[in-house]
């Protein structure tokens, strides 16, 4: 944020072009999006096999692209005027494609904050935490696999007399192994046993999820899709229609409500079975909280702040515009909404 802000103080060859503004913020909003993906994925010493250096980094790539589209905007506006639209459906569409190839790379989970966000759920490995150290039971806890835990002496490795003992026996046998290959076998194939075995996370197909929730689940993507592809079928009935045609804006509203609805069906629906339930997480609860407070961004868009919004907010502004700070506060100019 303090980056950010030094913004405010370019010097004031840019005070005549948006183009520097934009370009320093678009070029800080990646910076601070990298730095914020490193340590998000760095492994802690806790779960040191917790990030996945192959997977494809989609919210470090969309984040890239949301500081990227307003820079997009206001130069294709400078330069080309009302084709400027053709390169904001051309960045609208490279983000669907990316938002749509982590939906289906997530298992098909809803996106949050349209896939800034990471949406993965707590591990169950850490709902005993409290009663193990190192991965193994603590003492005294109540596991099966305790026995497991006892070296060939029979002590508990974690007294004094254990801990000697199973050195001496670790001594003994990394003796043996250089003299007797069939022993180092044999002892790789003991610890190949007690090693604990390598969960492998099956996502969900579409396919699977079909079969599972029947017409509930298509309802769910269906819903998802149209949410991840809402902004791009509002640019684009904007470049046929026009900024001030009221068809993209009822089409993109549209596109919310049915979307939400899908949502709502399956997730709220008495008349759905229990097996075919959405059980939503609590981040997802807050996606879906967040997604109805953006429906007030339709205020701020055109036709309809051109007929109404600005009218009120300037009549607003010339009663607040006598007071300090406030005044200023108020202004209506050079607003920016999201798509």
């Amino acid at each position: 944020m303090v980056v950010q802000g030094l913004t405010w103080l370019l010097p004031e060859r840019f005070s005549t072009s948006e183009i520097g503004p934009e370009a320093v913020t678009a070029i800080l909003g990646i910076v601070t999006a990298i730095n914020e993906h490193i340590i998000d994925t760095t492994p802690s010493e806790r779960h040191p096999g917790s990030a996945d250096p192959l997977s494809f980094p989609y919210g470090l790539c969309i984040s890239a692209l949301k500081d990227l589209e307003t820079l997009v905007e206001v130069v294709a506006e400078q330069y080309y005027g009302d084709k400027k639209w053709n390169f904001i459906a051309v960045t609208e569409a490279i983000k669907v494609i990316v938002r749509l190839a982590l939906f289906r790379n997530s298992g098909y989970k809803m996106l949050l904050h349209g896939g800034e966000t990471p949406n993965v759920e707590k591990s169950s490995d850490d709902t005993g935490s409290q009663h193990r150290i190192g991965g193994f039971p603590r003492p005294g806890g109540h596991h099966h696999g305790a026995g497991l835990l006892q070296n060939n002496h029979g002590s508990n490795p974690w007294t004094i007399e254990g801990r000697a003992l199973s050195a001496l026996s670790r001594f003994g046998e990394s003796a043996r192994m250089v003299s007797d290959p069939v022993w180092f076998q044999r002892i790789q194939q003991q610890h190949a046993i007690m090693a604990p075995p390598t969960s492998v996370i099956k996502r969900p197909t579409l396919s699977m999820i079909l079969s599972e929730k029947g017409v509930n689940g298509a309802l769910f993507v269906l819903g998802e899709i149209l949410f991840i592809t809402r902004p791009l079928i509002y640019v684009l009935f904007i470049r046929r229609y026009g900024i001030r045609s009221w068809i993209p804006w009822f089409l993109s509203l549209g596109v919310d409500f049915i979307g939400y609805g899908f949502l709502s069906h399956v997730t709220k629906s008495r008349m759905v079975e229990r097996e075919q339930w959405f059980h939503l997480s609590a981040s997802e609860k807050d996606e879906v909280k967040r997604r109805k407070l953006l429906w007030a961004l339709y205020l701020m868009r055109e036709p309809f702040f051109s007929k109404y919004t600005r009218q009120k907010l300037e009549r607003t502004e010339r009663l607040l515009e006598p007071v300090p700070l406030i005044g200023t506060l108020t202004c209506t100019r050079n607003i920016s909404i999201p798509l």
